[in-house]
């Protein structure tokens, strides 16, 4: 099978790559060039590709030209502008690349000889902020106050819109939570902000610490990602799905760090308050996830702890030898666990 991913030079892409790759698929990629220090860089991610175009997903002529090129069989949508605070900074630009860009994406699918489905991927994000304890379903109503937040909803609906109108295969949207695990180095973000205060000896700031989010390693999430893609080719139906944790693995961001603190053997104080102005965001964000649950016969392989350590282990062994090894065993081992 030939597997096209939008975003692949990325933290989930690269992730989600190296998966295909080492399961025996054909891997392309439409992205722009990775940051410095990336996980596709630190993994020599770029071996597995196919084709590697490096495109702007808000150009519209050459990503069809690609699209055409590579002639995938599914495609995979996760290039995006993903961060809150960066989306403040430039909100224009966040609502061209992840609205219009998925619009964008999806007319370069029409008319593929060989494509037979799509996964489009937005975000827990794209639900209408009502702090529900019983988390989101995939029936409520989406809504975002932040740019990002908005962009993605709108994307979430723009794609449920063109599948209704132009879609002659199954197409998928999945909405997912706070992913984490090696590999992740973006600004603001609390995993990445920890692990480079620690590194440097320093004590990190959280911005909101009593926030409750739905956790859960990039492992787990992409492979409900990829058993979402084996249904859709099985039943040809598609429809919008939910990928968090149980509510028993819900914790907020000062219990995550608290933690992670203990595994990573941080001897000082783990965190203070960071006093600075912040944007704002939700205190509660929970995901239902029954449907995934029950249909696809989706679930969690690594447990918070698990995932904390997993992640843990990535950073300090991936220093100390070599991060494709350790990328590829955590995969491995991912894929061994027994359910």
């Amino acid at each position: 099978m030939h597997y096209l991913i939008t975003g692949h030079t990325g933290f989930k892409g690269s992730w989600l790559s190296l998966i295909l790759h080492m399961q025996g698929h054909t891997v392309s990629g439409i992205a722009l060039d990775p940051e410095k220090k990336s996980l596709f860089n630190q993994a020599n991610i770029s071996q597995v590709f196919h084709n590697d175009f490096r495109i702007d997903i808000r150009n519209k002529s050459k990503l069809s030209e690609a699209f055409s090129i590579i002639n995938p069989d599914v495609v995979v949508h996760l290039a995006a502008q993903p961060l809150v605070r960066e989306s403040y900074e430039i909100p224009v630009e966040t609502f061209e690349i992840n609205t219009i860009g998925t619009l964008n994406v999806l007319e370069a699918t029409r008319n593929l000889a060989d494509l037979k489905a799509i996964l489009i991927i937005t975000t827990d994000k794209v639900y209408k902020n009502r702090n529900l304890i019983r988390g989101y379903l995939e029936t409520d109503e989406l809504g975002g106050d932040d740019p990002y937040s908005a962009s993605k909803a709108a994307a979430d609906l723009a794609a449920q819109s063109w599948i209704k109108c132009f879609a002659t295969i199954p197409v998928c949207i999945a909405r997912a939570g706070n992913v984490i695990g090696g590999g992740d180095w973006s600004t603001d973000r609390v995993i990445p902000d920890l692990v480079r205060a620690y590194s440097q000896n320093k004590t990190p700031l959280l911005r909101n610490p009593n926030a409750v989010r739905p956790w859960q390693h990039v492992l787990d999430c992409l492979h409900g990602y990829l058993m979402l893609i084996d249904h859709m080719l099985y039943t040809q139906i598609g429809g919008e799905w939910n990928f968090g944790p149980l509510p028993s693995e819900i914790f907020s961001v000062h219990e995550l760090v608290s933690r992670f603190a203990m595994i990573w053997g941080q001897q000082q104080v783990p965190w203070l308050l960071d006093v600075r102005p912040a944007v704002p965001e939700t205190d509660l964000l929970l995901l239902d996830s029954t449907k995934s649950r029950e249909i696809l016969g989706w679930k969690d392989r690594l447990d918070f702890d698990t995932t904390l350590k997993w992640t843990c282990e990535w950073y300090k062994k991936g220093q100390q030898a070599d991060f494709e090894s350790i990328t590829r065993q955590q995969i491995q081992n991912f894929l061994a666990q027994n359910l």
